[in-house]
């Protein structure tokens, strides 16, 4: 991945947000945002991102960031402080992701990191078997919401770590922006460690 090295003497903080769904009129309805339009919501975002991500941070956005066209997209990630990459998700469309590569350091469907010394497994999709998940690896995810599929995964993480009486396996956790551990707020791995 060719991500910009932090500048000189500048510590990079790497931060995890999914579903900001940015200009989506369902989904305040969807998720009981609380807000009372979709400005403000995108408006609350954006001050709560911009309020904890620093010019050199790297925010990796998993997926279902904006329901609208390019020049939404552009005006969005350059009012966003830091670097972006993004994770595909099911409403991030092909064309409008492909027009706005250059304002991206980094766009996949699914990508392995190195956060500090903890690896990290990132997809928009929850993956009950995730690469090294009895290993102490994270994943992190989206596309659930706070929807049943998010109820079956906790259940699942609950499961495999009653089995094998350990909490260094499984590690995961949903970092939709409407959780309200996440407060619609990019998030380090370090602030998840409660859920995670």
């Amino acid at each position: 991945m060719a991500l910009r090295a932090p500048k000189r003497g500048a510590r990079m903080t790497v931060r995890y947000i999914a579903d900001t769904h940015f200009g989506h009129d369902a989904i305040l309805a969807y998720d009981n945002r609380p807000f009372n339009s979709v400005s403000e919501m995108d408006r609350t975002i954006i001050e709560r991102w911009n309020a904890v991500v620093a010019p050199e941070d790297l925010t990796y956005i998993l997926g279902d960031f904006c329901a609208a066209g390019p020049e939404r997209w552009a005006e969005l990630l350059s009012s966003l402080n830091g670097e972006k990459a993004l994770i595909r998700g099911n409403h991030d469309d092909p064309g409008t992701v492909e027009a706005v590569r250059p304002l991206l350091a980094d766009v996949s469907e699914y990508r392995e990191i190195l956060d500090g010394e903890r690896h990290v497994v990132l997809c928009h999709y929850p993956m009950l078997s995730f690469h090294n998940q009895y290993f102490g690896w994270y994943h992190l995810y989206g596309h659930v919401h706070t929807a049943f599929e998010w109820n079956i995964t906790e259940n699942c993480k609950r499961l495999i770590r009653n089995l094998y009486v350990r909490d260094d396996v499984c590690r995961m956790a949903n970092v939709g922006a409407m959780l309200p551990y996440m407060d619609y707020t990019p998030r380090t791995l370090d602030e998840l460690q409660s859920v995670l």
